[in-house]
Parts: C-alpha cells; structure tokens; sequence
C-alpha cells in the first residue's frame, strides 16, 4: 500500500508492506456495525483510520481508532448502504492507502463477511432454522447472480465460501430468502 504526503511543495512516497491485508464486518446490534481487521505486517503502523460513507469510494466520515483492529461505527441507518474501509498510519503522520472496500446496509438479514488473505470471501449467513438463503453477488449492481444456496440448521447459521472473489477486483453480495 503507498502512502502520499506533501512537505514544502515536495510530494513524498513511502511503502508500507500489506498494512491492512484483510477486513471484515460483523453486526452486534440493531443501525450499528462492527469492523474487524488483520493488524499490519509493518511494524511502522501505529494506529489505524475508520472510513466509511453511503457511496462507495466517497467516505464522507472517519474515526482515528488507534493501534486496534476492532471498532464498532454507531448511528447508521436502517436502508442506506454503508462503504467501509481501513487506513493505517505511522506516528509521523503518513497514511496507507484504503484496504479493500466492505459495504453493508442496517435492517436486512444478517450476512456476515470475512475476507481472507488469499482473498476469498467467506460469507456467514444468519437467519430463521431450517431456512434456505441464495448468496447473491454483483460487481455493477445491474445484475444479481445466484453464486449458492445454504440451509440453516440447529445454530440458526451458515457459512459459505466464494472461493472466485479473488478473480473479481469489487464484489458484493445479499441474500434472499427461499419461499
């Protein structure tokens, strides 16, 4: 990830090495989400940087969270797409460029996702027993494919992996319930 800085009309570039290599999103409660990542592999990092807004690559909000990898984000809407991503910084200041984008919207079922090193997308869904749920994913929005299907069992819960995100630079998902 490169980070940028202006001093004295000389522009400046550090590398930081795989800063923030994964993130994911869980839901504790009710128009409120919280935000897990992997801790950087570069040893410079000091703190990390919340990003997040209702457009995707426009974060309109940020919450300097320090040196941890977990933050809950309060106050979100019921209906709005929320974007996230994470930034580390150094204690001089630099900051790393945005891990991979996560989106989420309050108020639908819960989905939850991890995004491991190797990029694959593993998707828990959780919703009412003996329930079947379709993963849908997009990368435009103007198409939905059904990419699998999971029933839920006894723990009212389901994982799923997308084994071809990593072929896909921006994926999205939902679910659906079966009838």
């Amino acid at each position: 990830m490169g980070l940028t800085r202006v001093l004295g009309g000389i522009l400046l570039l550090a590398l930081l090495h795989n800063p923030v290599p994964a993130l994911s999103v869980t839901l504790p409660g009710p128009y409120s989400v919280a935000l897990a990542w992997d801790r950087s592999s570069d040893s410079s990092v000091t703190g990390y940087r919340v990003y997040y807004g209702a457009a995707s690559g426009n974060y309109t909000n940020s919450v300097t969270v320090g040196n941890v990898t977990t933050n809950t984000v309060p106050g979100l809407e019921s209906g709005v797409t929320y974007f996230f991503a994470i930034t580390g910084y150094t204690a001089s200041g630099l900051e790393s460029a945005p891990s991979n984008e996560i989106s989420y919207m309050p108020g639908l079922p819960m989905l939850q996702i991890r995004v491991m090193a190797n990029r694959q997308a593993v998707l828990t869904v959780k919703g009412l027993i003996g329930k079947s749920y379709d993963i849908l994913a997009t990368q435009t929005f103007t198409g939905w494919t059904v990419i699998g299907t999971v029933t839920l069992g006894a723990s009212a819960s389901a994982d799923f992996t997308d084994t071809n995100a990593p072929s896909f630079a921006k994926r999205y998902y939902r679910t659906q319930q079966m009838p």
